[in-house]
């Protein structure tokens, strides 16, 4: 029994283990807040308090804690006095003269002893079992159970010899499995001893086993007041900086119902130093490390410049350049969507257990399931929701630079999705077609997503040579540029078509531009876009004729 008892306490030993502390609670992380910076963490934890001020320390809490964000909430009749943030360092173990920690020494001691006793019961099974064994090889080896005695003369004695033999033989079985599976469970033990004395000796030698005894174990202590003596739960949270979220879509479009549905995921990472088991995730788009202060306009004084720096700033304010973008170049970058739509069975997704919280500058999407992610910074995906989207679909053709006709969807009302701006994958009838970027902080209401060309719509742009005319007129030279676009519908449906060409634009007030005949275009004056819209009925065909006219000084050329 002594020996039972002193194997149980050193298997449970355990060189991290500290002291225990008359009000140290654990906490249970249940739930999680993650911001596209940083999470908030939310812990709950039972206490019990003594009548007037106790200290509840609570460990099992991330050691990234922000400590202006800590919220405690207490169940019971008691008054939160402060809660704060610290670390704990464990007492050193008492060493001897040799630097070595007395419990170590005392521990290897102990196994030591207990290993030797350990021994000598295993060697005892073993003789109990040899025994037995040798007992069954004299019965089964006896001349009456080989048929070679005398016994064979008599029925009645052969009957015993046999009896006697089914009986023993089972009854040496028994004890034999016995011993077997107690000798099994004294060498399983022995084995776990004997690796723990492998590592006190390695820790003995120097090895550096266990380095983090005197670790610094990060708590928060909470401050209570009560009359009574009175026993709660403890609801806390915090925000740590070491995870966030970035967004991500994905598309999908199917041409035979003629809807975009969108899916709206989330790609979260934690490095908290707190693993997350089976807790509940709520993606916020908000940041609480984002500047929250307003900007305040200071006074804007101006006066006389030197001669250089004067027209320097007047040339860059007249070209339209700003003075720290002098030598920048800009480019505006434009970006196209295509998608195509998978067959989707009718088995839930996260997105159905998700509710949509709208605050006032930020929303968040509570997940009703629970999430496992460990403290290792990578990503795991978290599906927030699906939705249709408010869609139209047009063809668009330049033919001016390419013959192809697109199919452009366009969708509207994105503003009430709380999107972030990032890439979204695009996948049309069931294939993947590529990406895109959603930015729904430009300031269109449409956001076009161009889902590729339609080979049954033909498109051809023409210069009518004929009609082109160049003469010079005084001190002018007039040229005429004559053109003609025929678009064939060769689908069995109708479609909506937009065709878009356009005419020169300039700033020069000695150049004049003249659009004699745009067919009924819209002409954009600033941006020189002539728009063609109408519906192209099956197999019908269209011609669009259009010219325009270039005046300038005919001792000059110009770039055309």
């Amino acid at each position: 029994m002594k020996r039972i008892f002193l194997f149980t306490a050193l298997a449970t030993f355990s060189l991290k283990a500290l002291a225990t502390e008359k009000d140290l609670v654990k906490a249970t992380l249940s739930e999680v807040t993650v911001y596209s910076q940083g999470a908030q963490l939310h812990h709950k934890a039972n206490y019990t308090a003594k009548v007037g001020v106790t200290e509840v320390s609570i460990e099992g809490i991330s050691p990234y804690i922000d400590p202006k964000s800590i919220q405690v909430k207490a169940t019971g009749n008691v008054v939160i006095l402060d809660s704060k943030y610290v670390l704990h360092y464990p007492q050193p173990a008492q060493v001897t003269e040799d630097g070595i920690p007395l419990k170590i020494k005392r521990s290897i001691s102990l196994l030591e002893d207990s290993l030797r006793s350990w021994g000598f019961d295993i060697q005892e099974i073993d003789d109990e079992i040899g025994v037995l064994n040798s007992t069954k090889y004299i019965i089964s080896n006896n001349g009456s159970m080989k048929g070679t005695g005398k016994v064979n003369d008599s029925i009645l004695l052969l009957k015993s010899a046999v009896d006697y033999y089914a009986l023993k033989m089972n009854e040496i079985n028994k004890k034999l499995l016995a011993l077997q599976r107690k000798k099994a469970q004294k060498v399983i033990a022995q084995q776990e001893m004997e690796e723990r004395l492998e590592e006190l000796r390695n820790y003995q030698n120097g090895n550096g086993l266990n380095r983090e005894i005197n670790k610094a174990i990060p708590r928060i202590v909470i401050t209570i007041s009560s009359n009574e003596v009175v026993s709660g739960k403890l609801n806390f949270s915090y925000v740590v900086s070491q995870a966030g979220w970035t967004p991500l879509y994905d598309l999908r479009s199917d041409s035979s119902t003629g809807k975009i549905n969108l899916t709206y995921k989330a790609q979260v990472r934690q490095n908290s130093g707190l693993d997350w088991n089976d807790v509940r995730l709520n993606i916020s788009t908000n940041n609480p490390y984002a500047n929250k202060t307003k900007p305040e306009l200071n006074p804007w004084y101006i006066d006389y410049q030197a001669a250089f720096a004067r027209k320097l700033q007047e040339t860059t304010v007249c070209s339209g350049t700003s003075a720290g973008l002098f030598n920048s170049q800009v480019t505006n970058m434009g970006y196209s969507f295509t998608q195509k739509e998978m067959n989707m069975d009718d088995a839930l997704t996260a997105a159905n257990f998700t509710t949509v919280v709208q605050m006032l500058i930020a929303a968040e999407f509570k997940i009703d399931l629970p999430y496992t992610i460990p403290s290792n910074n990578d990503q795991h995906m978290v599906l927030i929701k699906q939705t249709d989207l408010a869609t139209t679909f047009k063809y668009y053709a330049v033919p001016k630079l390419d013959p192809g006709v697109y199919l452009v969807a366009q969708m509207t009302k994105l503003d009430e999705l709380q999107l972030i701006p990032a890439k979204a994958n695009i996948f049309f009838d069931g294939s993947y077609i590529g990406e895109t970027y959603i930015d729904p902080t430009r300031m269109e209401d449409t956001l076009n997503l161009s889902l590729g060309k339609d080979p049954n719509i033909v498109v051809k742009r023409t210069l009518l040579k004929k009609e082109c005319k160049d003469k010079v007129i005084q001190d002018k030279r007039e040229r005429t540029f004559a053109y003609s676009i025929e678009v064939r519908n060769s689908k069995s449906s109708s479609i909506d078509i937009v065709i878009q060409d356009q005419i020169p634009i300039t700033q020069n007030t000695d150049i004049t531009i003249e659009s004699a005949n745009l067919a009924k275009g819209r002409l954009n004056e600033r941006t020189g876009v002539i728009e063609w819209s109408f519906n192209l009925k099956p197999k019908e065909n269209k011609v669009i004729d259009f010219d325009y006219k270039i005046r300038h000084s005919k001792d000059k050329e110009i770039n055309i």
